[in-house]
């Protein structure tokens, strides 16, 4: 295990415990730069409510973590290395807000819907998957940088640990509730322009939220043997791993949320329209009523 107060080893050496390759950090940043790229242009083009905005955001701050890792492989210092660690860690956490989000909206938006069940409202299921998300992204995101010193490394692998742990609980707990929704036919999904049905468009939207929330899911596990190896551990210095478990997992769910883009299906038109056909049907049948 190289020595942190050693001034002869080489910084990468100190903070990666291997030399860290070339192009593939580079590789990386253009790909998740044109990742974000297309889902900014679906989600301006579709006229999608902000929150869809997310997914384009996390796809920017990815490609900014593989900036920090660029500079790494040339000259590794203490900052771009925290940075690198942050932007690397934390975005794929803000995937599961827009999921959480998503299943929330449908709850929200389906009228016929009268969930009797706490866990099925939708103030509770926006608030308390989004504070249990936003605790775990505080926790991993403190352990990360006290990861990167010497003194603080134990405390901040616990931290990330326990993080990474709470989040698994969650998402198992958050997968169940997604399974309920999409079995009950009285939760539905406004149709979008290509959608053949309400029916496809409930299919399509509840399979991007299972296969990207399963694709994170296995991310964490990776992430917390990672850290649970410990610094200079196997998968630690393993730096395929990285890029397979981390840097691809994340990209194929990206390319899930491209191809089976929800922004159509929760439109800020379609929400006003939404708002304003009760009115019209009242003023209707009053009509109906007079004749």
């Amino acid at each position: 295990m190289p020595g942190f107060d050693d001034p002869t080893v080489d910084n990468r050496i100190r903070y990666f415990t291997y030399m860290p390759a070339n192009v593939y950090p580079q590789v990386s940043l253009g790909v998740y730069f044109v990742v974000g790229a297309v889902l900014m242009y679906q989600t301006i083009r579709s006229k999608a409510q902000g929150w869809v905005y997310i997914l384009a955001g996390t796809a920017f701050a990815e490609s900014l973590g593989y900036i920090f890792r660029t500079v790494c492989v040339y000259d590794t210092t203490f900052a771009m290395y925290v940075l690198m660690t942050l932007f690397l860690l934390l975005p794929p956490n803000a995937l599961a807000l827009v999921n959480y989000k998503t299943i929330g909206k449908i709850i929200d938006d389906s009228v016929q819907a009268r969930p009797t069940k706490f866990w099925l409202r939708p103030k509770f299921v926006n608030w308390f998957y989004f504070a249990s998300d936003i605790f775990s992204i505080a926790m991993q995101g403190a352990g990360g940088g006290m990861m990167t010193t010497m003194k603080g490394r134990d405390a901040g692998k616990t931290i990330v640990l326990v993080g990474l742990t709470v989040q698994l609980f969650f998402f198992a707990c958050y997968l169940l509730t997604t399974v309920y929704v999409w079995r009950k036919p009285e939760y539905v999904v406004n149709q979008g322009p290509r959608d053949k049905s309400p029916a496809a468009a409930k299919r399509k939207v509840m399979l991007a939220v299972v296969l990207t929330t399963i694709i994170i899911y296995l991310r964490s596990i990776y992430r917390i043997a990672e850290f649970a190896d410990g610094y200079g551990g196997k998968i630690y210095s393993a730096e395929w791993a990285f890029y397979v478990f981390d840097t691809i997992l994340i990209f194929i769910a990206f390319l899930v949320y491209i191809v089976l883009f929800i922004g159509p299906n929760f439109t800020k038109q379609r929400k006003t329209l939404s708002d304003s056909i009760p009115a019209h049907n009242t003023s209707s049948s009053q009509l109906m009523e007079k004749i």
